[in-house]
């Protein structure tokens, strides 16, 4: 196996938009919604007190999720967000605003799985940049 890279499951998903956040007052409306005019089925999820949602497509692969724009989503826009996974955050942090973009808000931190931060690009447009935890297997 000379020559041969191996690239781990972290690598080759680093730049890649990953999935899709609808954060909204009324989630359990606009999930409904989407059940009705995409297809989509749901299934809750426990954010501790109340439940945010995954929306499943009709082969049942988890498409996006529907939000309520409370607790660590409390400040988020009401749009759909998009997550690309980055290496580094606080380097891709630093990049953005060398560049003329603009941090919108704090880092988060998300389950256990790593951390994000919405940003927004010199044109306007905001999405969430995500760095995994580390240890994602080969």
């Amino acid at each position: 196996m000379l020559g041969k890279t191996v690239t781990t499951k972290r690598e080759r998903r680093l730049g890649k938009v990953e999935w899709f956040d609808l954060a909204v007052d009324d989630a359990e409306s606009v999930k409904s919604f989407y059940e009705q005019v995409v297809g989509w089925t749901s299934s809750p999820f426990d954010m501790g007190g109340y439940d945010d949602y995954c929306l499943v497509s009709k082969d049942q692969s988890t498409v996006a999720g529907i939000c309520h724009a409370r607790g660590p989503n409390a400040d988020l826009p009401p749009q759909w967000m998009l997550y690309i996974y980055v290496d580094r955050l606080d380097e891709s942090l630093r990049l953005c605003l060398e560049l003329g973009g603009q941090q919108v808000g704090k880092i988060r931190h998300m389950n256990g799985q790593g951390k994000y931060c919405i940003i927004r690009d010199p044109a306007g447009a905001v999405c969430a940049l995500f760095e995994p935890v580390a240890d994602e297997s080969v």
